[in-house]
């Protein structure tokens, strides 16, 4: 029998997650998980045992907690059990979403025999230099040309692996960016950082700004981390009466469709869930290049600042604030390019044909 002429199974993905997928990408996540739903495709999630899945929208996915016991030297017990419940459940492929699993995702495929796909995010050396599997990996799939030069350097080998697939979001109708006149002009930012210090130069841009005579609030969405230092940092420049602290909020359009500016304050090492919300809602982008910045375009979907000086920034800001027509020309711009390159459906579509292939 050729093999062509070989039926092949009926697809079931596992897919594994990680703490930081469920909590960073969880949008991505639920679309994946519908887009599967909707194909009448089983799906077994492997997560963490306290991570906080009753916040992401799982559908008919089974739900496998790993590991079961989080104590020393019961690694090799938790992975037998895992490969037991993935057994059980005989997935035809194994979908990892974190480079930060691709040792287990590469351990399961040898175990249960299985072709596996590799998800990756970011930029971080320590997270780039991941164990991989030349019989069982078919694919690394990333979000951005720069995290994929980035795999392409540190693994050679696996270059005609490498595939693209930019993550989908869904588009609101409106323009948020000075889309009502009468109210408050708002500024949001996300602090996503260990170190309240790294934000003291957009913060002093921020005070410059409003002793020139410039009225907004500002909103920082905050993940908790120094929150304590950052609110320090406020009451020193005087900023308390001017600067919302709110916490994370599922959907992040909730809170990015209040502003008309959304700041990218520093460079991103990995790809940025939350600029692509605030460019899908249409706010106007003031961000810095570096990192992840394949979706700043300069003065096309964003205007670009130099994070480590402050007039910079004012600069960047002055620019949208005083010529509205500018800051939404520019938030349109963002929108029509998230319109172009990033939709749901293209990007389970291609998810999909990759499982399909991997299938063989």
């Amino acid at each position: 029998m050729t093999k062509e002429n070989v039926k092949k199974k009926p697809l079931r993905v596992a897919l594994i997650a990680s703490e930081h997928t469920i909590r960073e990408y969880t949008m991505f996540l639920e679309r994946m998980l519908v887009g599967q739903a909707d194909e009448s495709i089983p799906v077994a999630l492997v997560c963490p045992l306290k991570s906080d899945i009753d916040s992401v929208v799982i559908g008919a996915a089974e739900i496998i907690r790993y590991p079961v016991f989080e104590l020393p030297l019961t690694g090799h017990l938790n992975r037998r059990l895992l490969a037991e419940q993935l057994d059980k459940f005989k997935p035809t492929v194994l979908h990892c979403l974190c480079e930060s699993k691709a040792g287990l995702a590469r351990q399961l495929a040898r175990r249960l025999n299985l072709p596996y796909v590799l998800s990756v995010n970011s930029l971080e050396k320590r997270l780039v230099h991941f164990p991989l599997s030349v019989k069982r990996c078919v694919k690394i799939l990333v979000p951005a040309k720069t995290i994929a030069a980035r795999i392409a350097k540190a693994h050679p080998h696996f270059t005609d692996r490498i595939e693209q697939i930019n993550i989908g979001t869904f588009m609101t109708e409106t323009q948020a960016c000075f889309s009502k006149p009468s109210e408050q002009i708002t500024l949001v930012t996300t602090h996503q950082s260990g170190r309240a210090d790294e934000f003291e130069n957009l913060l002093s841009a921020v005070k410059h700004l409003i002793i020139d005579g410039y009225e907004f609030m500002m909103i920082i969405i905050s993940d908790g981390r120094a929150e304590r230092q950052l609110w320090k940092l406020l009451a020193a420049l005087g900023l308390l009466q001017i600067v919302t602290v709110v916490p994370r909020l599922k959907p992040w359009y909730l809170v990015l469709s209040a502003g008309d500016i959304f700041i990218r304050p520093e460079p991103a090492a990995a790809f940025s869930p939350v600029l692509l919300e605030a460019m899908s809602v249409g706010t106007a982008v003031a961000g810095c290049r570096g990192g992840v910045d394949d979706l700043i375009i300069e003065d096309e979907t964003a205007v670009v600042f130099d994070p480590s000086d402050e007039l910079s920034i004012v600069r960047s800001l002055q620019r949208l604030l005083d010529r509205h027509e500018f800051a939404r020309k520019i938030a349109k711009t963002a929108q029509q390019y998230v319109r172009e390159n990033h939709t749901v459906s293209r990007m389970i579509s291609a998810i999909l044909k990759v499982y399909d292939d991997a299938q063989g």
